[in-house]
């Protein structure tokens, strides 16, 4: 295992400038996660472990001198949106660690929830409902831990939160070997999202590899926002939004969702959304299908920045996506990435 130039630099330079230091390489050595890849079948077999697939917002934290930082998997600095996950990723007994994780919102029914996950982030006493489920540990007290087996990190990120007193709001995620077809039809029976099986003896290899494999129990993705418009009816803000995903260098239709916000919600994001408004379309009539063109008329092209995450039933036969519902943002990742999931 690597050790990081560590907590070795001049003796005159004070604690806390050393602390500085090592954060920064920590931040830099490990800018990236591993991701999943899409099955339609969990792997069969005791070398996968399995989890519950989380909704929420993959995080990667950083502690060095009892500092800690927060970073989104794309880079973006979210320290100041989870303050209480900093603070109890501070608490724990380590000189310096890098975590995986995912901040969530379990609701009543003890499921996660991206919704419920973005209504605590308004502030106020909700914040206190967002949670940490940690699952893989990558970097401790000066040791790079990704070329161990996944059951070994996962047994020292066990132990350590265990000798630290499981410090609020830092949850250890668990796992089950083996049994994934059953594990699986559980989890959708619960009306989870899914599952995550993951390789038992497989480092920690950053990018989309097949050592992790992501099971859904129902169709769901990011898609890029390409417009919207105005509620025919009633006082909502929005009528619905155009999406759209990347297919090499070029925009793809996906179809339009108009169910899923709050008054609140749609009231925000309409704000927002005319803030990115653009003067002409980003596709042309023929690129959206059956759009009529009295709708087409009524869409406000809006720059193909923005992300949304949409639950659906299917895709049809001429790419669109059947009985889609708004789930919220996904502003910690990057349109550019966008493209349409398929399972292998």
């Amino acid at each position: 295992m690597k050790r990081i130039a560590a907590e070795d630099g001049p003796e005159k330079k004070r604690p806390r400038a050393r602390a500085a230091d090592i954060l920064k390489r920590l931040l830099g050595r490990y800018s990236a996660v591993q991701l999943a890849t899409l099955v339609d079948q969990p792997p069969a077999g005791e070398q996968w472990v399995h989890e519950i697939k989380l909704d929420g917002y993959r995080l990667l934290g950083f502690v060095a001198g009892g500092a800690a930082r927060l970073r989104t998997r794309n880079g973006k600095e979210w320290t100041e949106k989870f303050p209480l996950i900093a603070e109890g990723l501070e608490n724990l007994k380590v000189r310096n660690l890098v975590l995986d994780m995912e901040a969530v919102v379990f609701d009543v029914k003890g499921k996660t929830s991206f919704q419920a996950l973005q209504q605590a982030l308004g502030g106020g006493e909700n914040r206190a409902k967002v949670l940490a489920c940690v699952f893989d540990i990558l970097h401790l007290d000066g040791k790079d831990l990704t070329g161990l087996p996944l059951i070994d990190r996962k047994a020292k990120l066990k132990a350590l939160l265990k000798s630290s007193g499981r410090p609020k709001p830092l949850r250890y995620s668990g796992h089950a070997p083996g049994q994934g077809a059953e594990i699986f039809a559980k989890a959708c029976g619960m009306g989870l999202e899914g599952i995550v099986s993951k390789k038992a003896d497989a480092p920690y290899t950053t990018g989309r590899q097949k050592t992790w494999l992501k099971t859904k129990c129902a169709q769901r993705q990011e898609f890029i926002i390409l417009g919207f418009s105005g509620a025919r009816t009633g006082e909502r803000a929005l009528g619905a939004l155009y999406l759209g995903y990347r297919k090499g260098s070029t925009l793809r239709y996906a179809g339009k969702v108009g169910t899923g916000f709050t008054m609140q919600g749609a009231s925000d994001l309409a704000r927002r959304l005319t803030k990115l408004a653009v003067g002409k379309p980003v596709l042309t009539r023929a690129e959206t299908g059956a759009v009529p063109a009295g709708e087409w008329q009524s869409i406000r092209w809006v720059k193909p920045v923005l992300l949304c995450e949409v639950a659906f039933t299917e895709w049809t036969h001429d790419g669109r996506i059947r009985h889609p519902s708004f789930q919220g943002l996904r502003e910690d990742k990057d349109a550019r990435y966008v493209t349409k999931e398929r399972p292998l």
